[in-house]
């Protein structure tokens, strides 16, 4: 039973949540949780806050379909960042002038998936 889970409008520059959520992408749902957990990066808590999410939501359609539910098996199927709208600010600068600072927001998307014998099956024969 996939599950996903979306932040919209983080104030975090998508180029620094990138480098996050790549650390996690294709890894198992509860060693990904522990690696952002100690990951020294700030975008590592949102990232966090969304994987958990995408794990609890995978729970409840779990529940709902009255399926068996072990968070060891979920692995991350599909991990991305988009980038948000840009709040504009201005500076004042020198002599008058002023310059402008972009104020970078993202969009973090996670997939969550058990894992099954028959992906990773295929991903093995395409190597």
């Amino acid at each position: 039973m996939e599950a996903k889970a979306v932040a919209r409008h983080v104030r975090v520059a998508p180029q620094k949540a990138r480098r996050v959520v790549a650390l996690i992408r294709g890894k198992q749902a509860t060693d990904a949780v522990a690696a952002l957990m100690f990951a020294p990066q700030t975008a590592s808590e949102p990232v966090l806050k969304v994987l958990q999410s995408a794990i609890a939501n995978a729970r409840v359609k779990a529940d709902a379909a009255a399926e068996a539910f072990d968070e060891r098996t979920l692995v991350i199927t599909e991990a991305y960042v988009d980038e948000g709208p840009t709040m504009k600010r201005f500076r004042p600068r020198a002599q008058g002038r002023a310059s402008r600072i972009n104020k970078r927001t993202s969009h973090i998307t996670v997939h969550v998936a058990p894992k099954t014998t028959s992906t990773t099956a295929g991903k093995a024969g395409t190597r």
